[in-house]
């Protein structure tokens, strides 16, 4: 008897441990405001990126591919944090402007402070029963730039 209960207690605590997977977010907003509170201690070590359950399929699949093709010991494309388009610091003062839909995708401008005043442009998909981050664009000063292009997507 202590065999089964040992399987549904392994059952029951991965499941636990997949309640970001799990999560769908209804509207644009929605995904952006958990995107600006999420801890990212509490993300996957083998996850291409510590906001992989934020990110579309298509944008995890760049970022993977970009993981699997940098050199073990160096850091890949991307040597930045995306979200708070930086290296360092935290976003705060937090303002998610108004989507702009269209069909299953969406825009959307983010504003906050992190050392000084950051503009970031999202794209939005709609997939798996909600919305999920598709690109990451900032461009404002002197290099402008985006996640997919950065990551070497064409499309």
């Amino acid at each position: 008897m202590r065999l089964p209960t040992f399987i549904l207690a392994l059952a029951v605590s991965a499941l636990a441990a997949l309640p970001a997977l799990a999560q769908t977010y209804k509207t644009p907003k929605a995904l952006l405001k958990a995107l600006y509170s999420y801890d990212t201690d509490n993300s996957d070590a083998e996850a291409p990126s510590p906001y992989s359950t934020f990110f579309s399929d298509h944008l995890n699949e760049l970022l993977q591919t970009d993981l699997d093709n940098t050199p073990e010991g160096d850091v890949g494309a991307i040597d930045f944090d995306p979200v708070i388009a930086g290296q360092d610091g935290a976003a705060s003062d937090v303002r998610i402007g108004q989507p702009i839909l269209l069909d299953d995708k969406a825009e959307v401008e983010v504003e906050f402070e992190n050392g000084e005043e950051v503009t970031l442009f999202y794209t939005l998909v709609r997939e798996h029963g909600g919305w999920k981050v598709d690109d990451i664009a900032n461009q404002k000063g002197d290099n402008p730039w985006s996640l997919s292009a950065l990551l070497g997507d064409a499309r």
